[in-house]
């Protein structure tokens, strides 16, 4: 079994239209939004506090347990393909379990 991370730079729409293909396609058992283990680096009481350049795209991980590496390969193509699409980008970490 495959476990996938992704890591999406996009709005929150961006990130369900994702996991909505992700829980779309056969195969995969499990598709979860996972907290950032980092906190935000930025200080409510900055000066540079909400200004628009500040405000970027939001990052969000998700994992997915893929049961083989031909699924994990299809996951990584259409998430791919989705991203290009929405102007979204992702970034894939993958650890094999034997």
């Amino acid at each position: 079994m495959a476990l996938l991370r992704i890591r999406l730079t996009g709005s929150d729409d961006t990130a369900r239209a994702v996991m909505n293909l992700l829980q779309s396609l056969d195969g995969i058992e499990h598709v979860e939004e996972i907290d950032d283990l980092m906190p935000q680096l930025d200080d409510a009481d900055s000066s540079s506090a909400g200004l628009s350049d500040v405000d970027g795209p939001q990052g969000h991980t998700i994992e997915i347990d893929a049961p083989n590496a031909a699924t994990a390969r299809r996951v990584r193509d259409a998430v791919e393909a989705l991203a290009f699409d929405l102007d979204a980008l992702v970034e894939f970490d993958e650890d094999d379990e034997d």
